[in-house]
């Protein structure tokens, strides 16, 4: 019988992004780093666009959602930040930030 995964946390992925990446990704630095996560960010507006198509290619959709995920994730790593944290600080404490998204 085939267990079901084990859930991953934000902070358990970002530990997994830093621990596979982190030296070639601080290397690289901010900006360039930045210019690979909008490259990212294009390849999953175009996903998206083949979708509102009718042309949806779902494995290529999750494969880009992973994708920016992960780019997010590097660039909080070498700038310092814990992505759950942070989270947590903007969208739980006291309610969230107002206004809608």
């Amino acid at each position: 019988m085939e267990h079901p995964p084990t859930p991953m946390t934000l902070r358990d992925f970002q530990q997994l992004i830093r621990d596979r990446y982190y030296a070639t990704d601080s290397a690289r630095g901010p900006a360039k780093t930045y210019l690979w996560f909008v490259e990212e960010v294009g390849e999953l507006a175009h996903a998206l666009g083949n979708l509102e198509k009718g042309k949806p290619d779902r494995a290529n959709l999750e494969e880009e959602f992973a994708d920016v995920i992960a780019w997010l994730a590097t660039l909080a790593n070498i700038s310092g930040v814990d992505l759950e944290q942070a989270i947590r600080t903007k969208y739980l404490t006291d309610g969230g930030p107002e206004g809608t998204k």
